[in-house]
């Protein structure tokens, strides 16, 4: 087990940045980290940390024995947890990411109903819209919306992604509506920037779903939905929205969806976590619980 001590111990200094932290945080001597540290170093036959005065920086060999190493590590905690338990009750820590809009809107409100109905899980949530590699990051899951492009990640639906193009009733006042997808190539249309770059080809099917593909353009462009968002409120152009984004501005009538015998290829919204042989309890708990809270129509369908 001094092996399997020593690499938590290594992550630790990882995710903390220093050797003082991470024991610290382990009830340790720096002294004591330190020569444990180099102990696992002595064992592999490589370095693992470059030490600075100031910085330490993972070698190439500390960063592929944390990546594998760390999955290792939460599999056991998770197992051992769970076994401690008869398998009976979700615990430990749970890292789950999605995208800062939607964790905003809809995760973040269901958390305090999480941890009353299962009080031995810690959480730590990070919001950004950055697809981050679960398994670099230490992520368990990830909640995405879209195409889902990774495969070697554990996909579960939790729901449709209805998308629409919407606007402000100023800008239709003030440009008119566009009456065929191609007539969007004549309007300011705010463009998502995302990891596949500029979102600058928008695909529209018609009643008998047959698409087309237009290309579109305008002024601002971001990676951020709430600056497209604000911006289309504000009668600066065009957009593609999830309706879970904007449907209380479609509702209130902030927004209006245009083109409306049309209508955008449908995605999804997915719980997705590594590909691994065991899955914590507290894991599925949370995937479970989301799919329950979000249901057959999920809520801002429901409102629309």
């Amino acid at each position: 087990m001094d092996r399997i001590a020593d690499l938590n111990l290594f992550l630790r200094v990882l995710d903390l940045g220093s050797i003082s932290a991470a024991a610290r945080s382990l009830d340790l001597s720096a002294a004591v980290a330190s020569q444990r540290l180099k102990r696992l170093e002595r064992d592999l036959g490589v370095r693992l940390l470059h030490r600075t005065t100031r910085q330490l920086h993972a070698t190439a060999e500390g960063l592929a024995l944390a990546e594998r190493g760390r999955a290792l590590i939460e599999e056991l905690e998770g197992l051992t947890d769970d076994l401690r338990r008869a398998g009976s009750e979700p615990a430990g820590q749970l890292r789950v990411t999605t995208s800062a809009a939607f964790g905003r809107l809809y995760l973040s409100p269901l958390l305090p109903e999480f941890q009353r109905r299962y009080p031995l899980v810690r959480l730590s949530v990070n919001l950004s819209d950055e697809n981050l590699d679960l398994i670099a990051a230490g992520m368990d899951l990830a909640i995405r919306i879209g195409r889902l492009d990774d495969s070697n990640l554990v996909a579960r639906k939790l729901a449709n992604n209805r998308r629409v193009l919407a606007c402000s009733p100023d800008y239709l006042r003030r440009h008119g509506a566009p009456r065929a997808p191609q007539d969007l190539t004549g309007h300011e249309c705010l463009l998502l920037v995302g990891a596949q770059g500029r979102m600058e080809n928008w695909r529209v099917l018609d009643a008998a779903g047959r698409e087309s593909l237009v290309r579109v353009n305008g002024r601002l462009e971001s990676n951020f939905g709430e600056v497209l968002r604000d911006a289309a409120i504000a009668g600066l152009g065009i957009a593609h929205f999830s309706v879970w984004h904007v449907h209380e501005d479609l509702r209130a009538g902030r927004l209006v969806q245009i083109l409306p015998k049309h209508r955008l290829p449908d995605t999804a919204i997915h719980a997705v976590m590594p590909q691994r042989r065991y899955v914590p309890l507290r894991v599925r708990a949370f995937i479970d619980f989301m799919a329950e809270s979000f249901g057959e129509v999920p809520p801002w369908e429901r409102e629309v």
